[in-house]
């Protein structure tokens, strides 16, 4: 099977980029909604409808949700993507769909989804409530899963840029997990399984991205969802969305999502996840927190009249700003980079720092400056 053509084939072209809305996803449920697929089950803290949508006959019962965090939306992309497939008339289809069913919520978060927020309109992390349960969405997550009583959970987020894979040098363009389900980190009959499928999805994006999946660290928090749902006895995997080079719309992790989706779905057709392969998933490199979206480096300042080479780091802050996500970069880092990578890096050789503030990097400046070599930087890149 291509994966890359069946992505391109059923790539959602309605939604792109990262900021997704309610807005944004209401007309694709209106279109699912042909035999009362899609269903309301609930409201946020703002009274916005969170929607499920639920599809196939197959005994196998798959749990999916997405956008727990508002501004972690490459999932939902992708899971559209999927659901693309489930609509169509292809065989991949009808084997899906006569072997699992599939209770999808794609937007767990819908008011954190409109302010672009981690938490939801209370401020609340809603992936720190699995045991409070204080949130509407929480509860609505939790009543979904006892009701529908999964054989496997689907846990998909976002994590930043600045995780690599490890000390390679290598972004974690996509990380799992297979949560804990006790302090002690134990492996049991239900983690195994998990871990299985994940060894079976790397393999299978090795492929495609090597040596770019991470493996999330598993210190338990029973605070954590998948950790509470892991210790409740259902196979929980988390996926983490990340870095692609030169993909901060997430448009390329996009794709490894979906074949991610696609491939866990064949392995757990054909019941590929009966062996250990525990050694297998521990050969996945941690996550490590090794990048920064750019680093300059031999960089000359004059402070008070002393000269000194140094180096300095600036970040992207995703920004909201006139209903369009800004990428804004800010200075976060200065002097010593080093067992650290950037996503952009430049090597001054000894040019000498201006800017408009002072003539020396300060923290959380905007990253616009100039050296006397004639390269300017406006909002942490070169320009003409």
């Amino acid at each position: 099977m291509d994966l890359e053509q069946l992505f391109s084939q059923y790539k959602e072209q309605s939604i792109e980029g990262r900021y997704i809305t309610l807005d944004s996803i209401l007309p694709l449920l209106k279109k699912y909604n042909t035999n009362n697929q899609v269903q309301i089950i609930g409201k946020s803290v703002l009274e916005n409808p969170i929607y499920k949508c639920q599809i196939g006959t197959g005994k196998i019962k798959i749990l999916l949700w997405s956008q727990m965090h508002g501004n972690e939306s490459t999932t939902t992309k992708a899971l559209f993507d999927f659901i693309n497939v489930l609509n169509g008339d292809s065989e991949l289809a009808k084997k899906l769909l006569t072997t699992f069913t599939f209770c999808c919520i794609p937007m767990l978060n819908p008011d954190g989804a409109k302010l672009y927020t981690r938490e939801n309109a209370n401020k609340v992390d809603l992936n720190r409530d699995s045991q409070n349960l204080s949130q509407p969405e929480s509860e609505i997550l939790r009543e979904t899963f006892e009701k529908f009583e999964p054989d496997f959970c689907y846990n998909l987020h976002d994590q930043r840029t600045i995780f690599g894979v490890g000390s390679t040098g290598k972004p974690a363009t996509l990380s799992f997990l297979a949560p804990s389900y006790n302090e002690a980190r134990d492996i049991n009959e239900s983690r195994l399984k998990a871990i299985n499928l994940i060894a079976g999805v790397n393999h299978v994006l090795q492929q495609y991205i090597p040596g770019q999946v991470g493996r999330f660290d598993d210190s338990f928090n029973i605070n954590c969802i998948g950790d509470t749902f892991q210790s409740l006895g259902v196979p929980t995997v988390l996926f983490e969305a990340g870095h692609f080079p030169n993909d901060y719309v997430r448009e390329e992790t996009r794709k490894y999502v979906f074949i991610a989706l696609v491939s866990s779905f064949n392995i757990l057709s054909e019941n590929d996840i009966v062996n250990n392969k525990f050694d297998n998933y521990l050969s996945i490199s941690q996550n490590k927190v090794v990048f920064y979206d750019f680093m300059y480096k031999n960089i000359k300042i004059n402070y008070d009249g002393i000269e000194i080479i140094t180096n300095f780091a600036a970040q992207y802050k995703e920004e909201l700003i006139e209903g369009e996500i800004c990428f804004n970069a800010y200075i976060v880092h200065i002097n010593d980079l080093d067992n650290y990578f950037g996503h952009f890096e430049y090597d001054a050789k000894g040019a000498l720092y201006h800017d408009e503030y002072g003539n020396f990097p300060k923290l959380n400046q905007k990253a616009d400056f100039y050296l006397d070599n004639n390269v300017k930087f406006v909002n942490g890149l070169i320009t003409i």
